[in-house]
């Protein structure tokens, strides 16, 4: 193991906002708990054998752990120790205060402590959206904590650098990065009319019938929570500042880069490209769906997760 902060679990009264008595469906066979990792405390959902194969799901931005909840339960059937975690600034975890508590750096050190607090050696991780961009950061610079990589809907790190640097087309798509920068104004923008920019956004970027009035209600929960929204866009303020670059640019693990191909956010190329930094990678793309691909279609999500990430031990495997 390496020398990142290791995680432990905690009592949930260490969280900063109670755990909701409805916060997991009722169709989930799932759990909550806290666990402390890099001195913050988070909410995580699990689920599974416990002594399955580890696989941490990452969500992006708007989302919160919710964004998973239609692939847990295929995913834990298939026999993975299933652990979603509110990531810091999210839902019920930790909001820490300060732009510079956001630097991807610290997020990436965040799902080591999970993986040590489940006390592996290494795990599968999957994410989507900012969820991606951590697991990108986590296979380049702490590689030896994973097993596998599945990235849904972001680009390697250093593609996406790139195309912001020399593509007008893709800067054009990521307008909203700058637009986050401002202060106070995002948030309060985003929370105007019961979050109706924030919801309208959602369901404008989707296929029809992807969010649900539920979904929808879950997330204006969660967004609602003190601190919430302005440490999520806290994400976005941070990588602008620190601008961090990769110590390297090649991933050495098994990689699976999983892309909706009408995501309206990002140019399909880069899905491309990111594979080409793979030094075994793959690429699915799924023609119909969006930038929203965990939600339209999580079912194959989560069967092509754990068709990369082979959720059996060599020695269970007939």
């Amino acid at each position: 193991m390496d020398d990142s902060p290791t995680g432990r679990p905690v009592d949930e009264a260490a969280l900063p906002d109670p755990i909701p008595d409805d916060e997991i469906p009722e169709s989930i066979p799932a759990e909550s708990r806290a666990i402390e990792t890099n001195g913050v405390p988070l909410h995580v959902v699990e689920a599974g054998p416990e002594d399955g194969k580890l696989l941490v799901l990452l969500h992006g931005f708007p989302e919160f752990w919710y964004g998973w909840h239609e692939a847990i339960a295929p995913l834990a059937n298939a026999g993975y120790r299933v652990v979603v975690p509110d990531q810091r600034g999210y839902n019920c975890s930790a909001k820490p205060p300060a732009v510079g508590d956001y630097r991807i750096d610290g997020l990436a050190r965040d799902v080591v402590g999970l993986i040590d607090a489940y006390d592996r050696e290494t795990a599968a991780v999957a994410g989507h959206d900012w969820g991606a961009a951590v697991a990108w950061w986590l296979a380049l610079h702490h590689e030896d904590r994973l097993s596998e990589l599945v990235a849904i809907n972001v680009p390697h790190p250093s593609v996406f650098e790139r195309a912001l640097r020399t593509s007008w087309d893709q800067r054009l798509k990521s307008w909203y990065m700058l637009a986050f920068q401002l202060p106070k104004l995002p948030e309060a923008v985003a929370s105007a009319g019961n979050w109706r920019l924030a919801t309208n956004a959602l369901r404008d970027t989707s296929a029809p019938g992807t969010f649900t009035d539920e979904d929808l209600r879950r997330y204006r929960r969660a967004w609602n929570r003190d601190g919430a929204f302005e440490a999520m866009v806290n994400w976005y303020r941070a990588i602008v500042r620190d601008r961090p670059e990769p110590e390297r640019t090649e991933v050495s693990i098994p990689t699976l880069v999983i892309w909706g191909a009408q995501d309206q956010f990002l140019a399909r190329r880069l899905a491309h490209e990111s594979v080409d930094r793979c030094a075994d990678g793959r690429l699915l793309a799924i023609e119909e769906a969006s930038h929203w691909v965990v939600h339209e279609h999580p079912h194959r999500v989560a069967e092509a997760i754990a068709d990369h990430a082979d959720p059996l031990p060599p020695g269970a495997r007939e």
